[in-house]
């Protein structure tokens, strides 16, 4: 990983990635994929168009660990603070299956700074996870770290994950294990336990970009049926040749994406 800067909160140090100039656009990570971003905001795309923040939440990476049960409400309250630290009053947020479900409750809890969604085929609960999810979960808490990412990464992201991991980010694996306690002990059931439903997307009132792979399992498409009917402004993106890593599979056609939904949502020209 390369040098990262360090933010020293109230309850936690962060470690985060600063880049780029323009509308703010914090990526948020999951569990498993600690610098899944990275090679996405080295995409033209994004790049010098934007200030792209990137920051390994606590528990992960670089970051400090966590003291006690980590929860969503949780992640909101760190992400404010972090703003508040680097002096960003308005921005745009990505997230990625466990960490889109984050954002979206940062969008309820922190309105005043979030100005736009983007979530990329959001895990939720309201559509069952595939059965690899809790098989992992039973190797994990057997004792079998390994065995647990792959069965995890082998149910979500398909049977070419780990090839599609080694060639974008070589590290990836290895640092899915390092944080797997974080990943198994504490966000999964934190995810289990969140509730988000019509009545919750209906609060949120940023507009959302709800994207899915055009090969993706048909659960996540069922996902993002389900967002398209809950929430009050929101706009589909199905990403070509791409199942669930998306973004690793199809960096650049994601990266125009983005740019192109953050641009029709400008934080500038808001004037906000």
């Amino acid at each position: 990983m390369e040098e990262m800067h360090r933010a020293a909160l109230a309850d936690v140090v962060l470690a985060y990635e600063l880049r780029g100039t323009g509308d703010s656009v914090v990526l948020i990570h999951h569990g498993a994929g600690l610098d899944w971003f990275a090679p996405l905001c080295t995409e033209a795309a994004l790049a010098g168009r934007f200030s792209l923040l990137r920051y390994h939440r606590a528990g992960y990476g670089r970051s400090s660990r966590l003291a006690g049960p980590l929860t969503f409400q949780q992640e909101s309250n760190t992400f404010r603070a972090l703003m508040r630290h680097l002096g960003i009053q308005r921005t745009h947020i990505v997230g990625h299956s466990a960490s889109a479900c984050i954002c979206l409750q940062i969008a309820l809890d922190v309105p005043e700074i979030v100005h736009s969604v983007a979530v990329l085929e959001p895990a939720l609960m309201a559509v069952p996870s595939p059965p690899e999810v809790p098989r992992a979960l039973e190797l994990y808490r057997a004792g079998d770290r390994l065995a647990a990412i792959e069965t995890f990464l082998h149910g979500t992201c398909g049977s070419r994950a780990r090839a599609v991991l080694a060639n974008a980010l070589p590290d990836a694996f290895q640092q899915a294990l390092a944080d797997a306690d974080t990943f198994f002990g504490q966000e999964l059931p934190a995810l289990r336990q969140w509730v988000f439903a019509r009545a919750e997307a209906q609060r949120i009132t940023q507009p959302v970009l709800a994207v899915v792979g055009e090969h993706s399992d048909d659960r996540f498409h069922q996902r993002q049926k389900l967002l398209l009917d809950w929430l009050p402004v929101v706009e589909p993106y199905v990403l070509s040749n791409a199942g669930h890593l998306l973004h690793l599979d199809n960096g650049r056609d994601m990266a125009q994406a983005l740019a192109d939904f953050f641009a029709r949502h400008s934080i500038r020209r808001s004037g906000v």
